[in-house]
């Protein structure tokens, strides 16, 4: 019958989508755990690290000695919006572009007229979709991705901050996905320059902040150098963070997806069943009452 036959047909294409589904799914947890090591790793030494810039920055007699913490009026804007170089992971990119295009024209919406916004993207489906609706991309750094280390990530940072210190950009800020677990991640707005020392984590006591460090060569020196490795750790922070919120959101979805497909094939097995058995009951009937037209 063409009804049992386009029944196994759908079985065995949704038997081999759930294949599919399951084997990605594995995939990316095998990658999720690697990451979610690299960025749990990071995070504390990143966090210390901007601490002690931020105290450093905060007890020097001149705050703006250095070009990274001169705060400007906000005439250009660079964001650099981080997704994934492929789909099939959730609203994971569709959250961050959502977020990009709602700073740029409600946040910026008076830079975005006067065509002072501009964007660097890491991940296709950032660079596909804004340059397709001809957003000002200035640069793609998709094949980061490919090989994602310290080593790769930190000329890109050298990159930021020397725009910044040219004056090119009054502001730059970095649009991610923050891992959180394998089902849940945070999207972020982080200011990536110039430095501005969180509330937070703020001295109010300059005296204790100096007295908690010795210093040598001397303070200048070491905040001279420590900023740029900060800014590079923080960028490199960004992208581990948004791989492995990447894998965490591909596990779930294709987690998810496994399960439709087997509760289809579930539906779809009852159907298939109920029909073969309607068409042996069919044919049954139809030997019986050929067997009593030949009595008669």
């Amino acid at each position: 019958m063409a009804g049992l036959k386009e029944v196994r047909i759908r079985i065995a294409s949704v038997k081999s989508t759930e294949q599919i589904t399951n084997a990605m799914k594995m995939v990316a947890a095998s990658k999720l755990r690697r990451a979610q090591n690299a960025i749990l790793k990071l995070r504390p030494y990143a966090a210390k690290l901007r601490e002690i810039m931020q105290n450093l920055s905060a007890s020097a007699e001149d705050s703006n000695e250095s070009s990274f913490t001169e705060v400007r009026k906000a005439e250009r804007i660079l964001l650099v919006v981080l997704t994934s170089n492929r789909g099939l992971c959730g609203a994971f990119n569709s959250n961050i572009i959502k977020i990009t295009v709602n700073r740029i024209n409600s946040t910026y919406e008076l830079q975005n007229r006067n065509h002072a916004v501009d964007l660097i993207t890491i991940g296709k489906k950032a660079t596909d979709f804004f340059r397709r609706r001809k957003y000002q991309v200035i640069e793609s750094w998709d094949e980061l991705y490919d090989t994602l280390t310290f080593e790769m990530v930190a000329p890109k940072a050298m990159t930021l901050m020397q725009l910044f210190a040219d004056k090119k950009y009054d502001r730059i800020e970095l649009i991610y996905n923050q891992f959180k677990n394998a089902a849940v991640q945070r999207q972020m707005v982080e200011q990536y320059l110039p430095l501005v020392p969180d509330e937070a984590t703020r001295p109010t006591d300059l005296k204790k902040v100096e007295a908690d460090y010795i210093f040598e060569p001397d303070k200048e020196t070491i905040l001279h150098e420590l900023i740029p490795k900060s800014l590079r750790i923080q960028l490199f922070k960004a992208i581990l963070d948004s791989y492995a919120a990447e894998m965490g959101a591909r596990m779930t979805a294709m987690h998810q997806a496994t399960d439709n497909a087997r509760g289809l094939l579930k539906e779809l097995r009852i159907s298939y069943n109920k029909a073969r058995q309607n068409q042996i009951t069919r044919e049954i009937i139809e030997i019986v009452s050929g067997a009593e037209a030949l009595k008669g």
